[in-house]
C-alpha cells in the first residue's frame, strides 16, 4: 500500500478512448485510484476529482488535456486543502515529449504537486508525487557558470541575444583570434596566444568550430574570408571587453 495520501508508481490499463475531452482522462485516473484502495467521485466542489482512503488525507487530483500555466494555477490552489495533489495530463508523444515530460515532473516537484500521465491505450501512470522539494546543488555545474561568467569581456549580450545571436566566450575568444590575425597575419599559436591572452588559442584555431581559421602549415594559422566575415557580424561584442 502507498504511504498516506500517497499514490502507487503503478500503471492501470484501461479501456482505450480518444482523449478529447478532460473526462476521457477520468477513467484511467480512477481505475488506477480504486486499485490502490481509493474511493473515488468527479466534480467535488472546486476539484476535478477528489480520491478519500481510510484515514488518508484527501487526494485530490485536476484532469487538463494540456499542461499549461492555469493548470499549474489550478493545482497550487488545491493545496489549501490538501497536501496531496495531482495534474493528470494526456501523456506527450512526439520528438520533444520526452524533454517536455522531464521538464515539466521538474516544475511539478519544484511545487509540491504529483503528476499522472494517460496513455493512448487508457494507461495511467504516476511519475512523482506530491511533497517537498529540496534540489540537491550542482557543484560541477556552478563551476561551469562561474568559469563562463569570468571567460566573458564586457556584458555583450545585455540580458539578451545580439542580432547574431547570444554571444559566448568561447565566440570571444575566437574573435580575438581572428581580429589578431587580421593584423598580424599568419601567425604561430603560441605567438597569438601570448599577444591575446587567449591561452588556448593553437587550440581553439585547430578545432575551428566557427570555421573562421585555416592552417598553413604545422602549428600556424591565418584567418579564413568566413572569420572576416565574422568579424563584421560580431565584432561589436568585444566593444565594451
Amino acid at each position: 500500500m502507498a504511504p498516506r495520501g500517497r499514490v502507487d508508481k503503478g500503471e492501470i490499463l484501461g479501456e482505450f478512448v480518444p482523449m478529447k475531452r478532460e473526462s476521457d482522462l477520468y477513467g484511467p485516473v480512477k481505475s488506477l485510484l480504486e486499485a490502490q484502495g481509493y474511493a473515488v467521485k468527479g466534480e467535488v466542489g472546486a476539484a476535478d476529482m477528489v480520491a478519500l482512503r481510510d484515514q488518508d488525507p484527501p487526494v485530490i487530483v485536476e484532469l487538463k488535456l494540456t499542461l499549461s500555466l492555469a493548470l499549474y494555477h489550478q493545482a497550487i490552489a488545491r493545496l489549501s486543502i490538501t497536501d496531496h495533489v495531482y495534474i493528470a495530463v494526456p501523456k506527450p508523444s512526439g520528438r520533444t515529449a520526452r524533454r517536455g515530460l522531464r521538464d515539466n515532473l521538474a516544475m511539478c516537484r519544484r511545487l509540491g504537486l504529483g503528476m499522472i500521465t494517460v496513455n493512448t491505450d487508457g494507461r495511467a501512470e504516476v511519475h512523482c508525487d506530491p511533497g517537498p522539494y529540496a534540489p540537491r546543488k550542482s557543484k560541477v555545474k556552478s563551476a561551469r557558470l562561474l568559469r563562463e561568467f569570468h571567460r566573458l569581456r564586457g556584458d555583450p549580450n545585455d540580458g539578451g541575444a545580439t542580432r547574431h545571436g547570444i554571444v559566448t566566450g568561447y565566440r570571444q575568444d575566437a574573435l580575438i583570434c581572428a581580429r589578431f590575425l587580421v593584423g598580424a597575419g599568419a601567425s604561430r599559436g603560441q605567438d597569438v596566444a601570448r599577444a591575446t591572452g587567449v591561452k588556448q588559442a593553437t587550440t581553439l584555431m585547430r578545432n575551428n568550430h566557427y570555421g573562421w581559421f585555416q592552417k598553413v602549415e604545422t602549428g600556424v594559422y591565418d584567418i579564413t574570408p568566413t572569420g572576416r566575415q565574422g568579424l563584421i557580424d560580431w565584432g561589436d561584442s568585444l566593444d565594451d571587453a
